[in-house]
């Protein structure tokens, strides 16, 4: 019998690490399932009114020191159903506005500073979600967002290089003040964007030509100068997703 003992030792030996490493294999993966993916998050400033501001999501420095006119690049910071979102001057004090923002993980969202004279601080801030996919391939996807008022509605043309104006379809027409177009898709090429009021083909704002091979992913911001009459309107472009401009 005690021989039998001492033969069933080492089986018994082999067993336990064994059971502890199947243990601490489903823990792994249990982390792993678990897992939450951070969202992207940039902030648009276009805002006339807006002293340069700090923007923080959840008490966590999002970004500083921006100014009217700025797209900046995108931050990662937790996923939230109902993230707290304060935009405060750069210099301090109380919050110029303050929202709460659906931030999935995985995707890609901007917090949209813009004036508005009913509000309360005279600001709003909103959260929109932006395509985080490139585009398809041989084609290039822009969204406009129109904060000119001086300007008003604009058409808005990518005239393929070659052509005139005079001979291009606006890709977006009548494009109301505080009016955003979402993503349009069009044909991959070189293009200039030429801005116009709805209906004329007099240019408040040419680009330089762009050369676009496919997949780009861009936000379009249109403000008026402040400073200067030509050209009346100011354009940023930002890229979403795809080649960097």
């Amino acid at each position: 019998m005690e021989k039998s003992r001492q033969m069933n030792l080492p089986r018994f030996a082999i067993v336990v690490p064994v059971s502890l490493a199947l243990a601490f294999g489903f823990s792994a993966c249990e982390n792993v399932a678990t897992y939450t993916q951070p969202s992207l998050v940039r902030f648009i400033d276009a805002s006339y009114m807006a002293p340069a501001a700090d923007v923080a999501v959840e008490g966590e420095l999002l970004a500083a020191n921006v100014g009217a006119g700025a797209i900046t690049s995108y931050g990662t910071v937790p996923a939230d159903s109902a993230a707290l979102i304060e935009i405060t001057a750069a210099t301090g004090g109380t919050p110029l506005v303050a929202t709460n923002g659906t931030l999935l993980p995985g995707r890609q969202n901007s917090v949209f500073l813009t004036d508005n004279a009913s509000a309360t601080n005279g600001y709003t801030a909103a959260v929109l979600a932006d395509q985080a996919l490139p585009a398809a391939s041989g084609h290039s996807a822009f969204r406009f967002l129109n904060q000119a008022p001086k300007t008003g509605a604009v058409d808005i043309y990518m005239v393929p290089a070659g052509t005139t104006l005079a001979n291009s379809t606006p890709l977006v027409t009548d494009l109301a003040v505080g009016g955003a177009a979402g993503y349009t898709s069009f044909t991959s090429q070189t293009v200039t964007m030429v801005i116009t009021p709805t209906g004329k083909t007099t240019p408040q704002y040419t680009s330089s030509a762009m050369a676009l091979t496919g997949g780009e992913v861009r936000t379009v911001l249109i403000m008026d100068t402040q400073l200067t009459r030509n050209p009346p309107v100011q354009v940023t472009v930002a890229d979403d997703a795809g080649p960097a401009g």
